[in-house]
């Protein structure tokens, strides 16, 4: 009986391992009128999202009137620290779409943080300071990636099979297709 049980048991991290082995980087490029597309957001769709746990600190800076990063994706779950590293005093709010929420006026050298805690893109303004913008797409998927400046991404680790893409950037309209993961073709995605 021992012996069955560890022989079923080295089956079953044969075959994780061997899933794993085959789990491949989806790469691709972001266009927009065919010039690279820096900072999109590009994920894959999953019918069961393994279960999150945050193990990294994930921070939008305030500096320089300016948020830092402009634009950010995380998984569903994530705390994000809003620390006010500026001069001034600052108010980080959003009201449409993805996660709504008013972290009210802090002065500098205080943070104040946020879960996304459902899936969306959540507009950044501050209402001190109109010029300031930032965005935050949550999604419910451990494959996302944000382009580079040359319009290139990447994400590891993906298991072999079809995919629903979605593809997002600001200014521009949500867009989505299938990929089929196997084959080392890159995706390219045009707006």
């Amino acid at each position: 009986m021992q012996r069955l049980a560890f022989i079923l048991g080295m089956l079953g991290l044969t075959c994780l391992s061997a899933a794993t082995a085959l789990a491949a980087e989806v790469t691709g490029t972001v266009r927009v009128s065919g010039k690279p597309a820096e900072q999109a957001v590009v994920w894959l769709e999953v019918e069961r999202p393994p279960a999150f746990v945050q193990t990294s600190k994930v921070v939008i800076d305030q500096r320089n009137l300016s948020f830092m990063p402009r634009v950010l994706v995380v998984r569903v779950g994530t705390t994000v620290d809003f620390p006010n590293n500026d001069k001034v005093f600052h108010n980080v709010f959003s009201y449409r779409d993805g996660k709504k929420f008013d972290l009210g006026m802090y002065p500098i050298g205080t943070s104040k943080h946020i879960v996304f805690d459902r899936p969306g893109l959540a507009r950044l303004f501050c209402n001190i300071h109109p010029n300031m913008a930032a965005y935050v797409m949550a999604v419910d998927t451990p494959f996302y990636a944000i382009s580079d400046r040359s319009g290139a991404f990447a994400m590891a680790g993906v298991p072999p099979g079809t995919y629903t893409y979605r593809a997002w950037r600001a200014g521009g309209q949500l867009l989505s297709g299938s990929v089929t993961v196997d084959t080392a073709r890159p995706l390219d995605i045009q707006w």
